[in-house]
């Protein structure tokens, strides 16, 4: 309504502006009594457009672009939700313009600059989804008693791996869903499958044991090279491996 509330105004007068101005002259004045009301549709500012999904030209071919930290949960926590819901979109207009640059700069085989900078944006919409999620629950728990979060369940599936399942309602219950009951068996059976489950329970086992090994021949080789190194700064880093029962054997004193 707005805009045809502006081009009847224009139309009746139209007649006599076209006997004295040029054509030219004409469009740009059309433009230029349109354009307030289209604009007023866009969020874009004038002049940069589709532009905004690429970053500065100052930083084309930088090696290094100067960032800032991302966002704690602490810094979102003081914040309002109009404050949260203006600083998601800001940052997925800003995730949105770091993922066309690394594809453009894969296309032109070059280097994109501080790749930590989308990683940083990830993490800040994670922690602003998990402060709105504490708000939902803290809501929900003060008017129903509950969290109002969608229920689930750990379950396992037809080859006994156990995966989280996260509830969705339905029209038709589920004893007469055959459909969904044909698609969700949430049960194994068979010697295959027992076997299966043993062989990977194995490969999972043999994992976590060559990633214990290796951390431990990493603190060794520390405490050798470097026998005055902060034991709690080492226990810190390697949680897994027991850093003062390592330090009393004879070869990382060197007796």
């Amino acid at each position: 309504m707005n805009i045809l509330r502006r081009i009847l105004p224009i139309s009746l007068h139209l007649p006599k502006c076209l006997s004295t101005l040029s054509t030219q002259q004409t469009f740009a004045l059309l433009q230029r009594k349109m354009s307030p009301s289209v604009r007023a549709i866009s969020t874009t500012a004038p002049g940069a457009e589709l532009m905004e999904f690429f970053d500065d030209k100052k930083h084309w071919g930088e090696q290094e672009v100067k960032h800032g930290r991302g966002w704690t949960k602490d810094d979102l926590r003081i914040k309002s939700n109009s404050d949260l819901h203006q600083l998601w979109f800001v940052l997925l207009k800003e995730r949105n313009m770091l993922l066309t640059m690394e594809h453009e700069c894969k296309e032109k085989m070059e280097l994109f600059p501080s790749p930590e900078r989308l990683d940083k944006v990830k993490e800040s919409m994670n922690n602003l989804e998990e402060v709105v999620r504490e708000r939902n629950r803290a809501y929900h728990e003060l008017e129903t008693g509950q969290t109002g979060e969608r229920p689930g369940k750990v379950v396992p599936n037809e080859l006994g791996i156990r995966f989280y399942y996260r509830a969705f309602e339905h029209v038709i219950p589920g004893y007469a869903n055959r459909k969904w009951n044909e698609r969700h068996k949430f049960t194994y059976r068979g010697s295959a499958v027992k076997k299966f489950l043993l062989l990977y329970r194995e490969r999972l086992y043999n994992e976590k044991r060559k990633l214990r090994n290796r951390e431990r021949n990493e603190v060794v080789h520390l405490l050798r090279r470097y026998p005055n190194l902060d034991r709690e700064t080492l226990a810190q880093r390697f949680p897994s491996v027991d850093v003062e029962k390592l330090f009393k054997l004879d070869k990382i004193r060197m007796n």
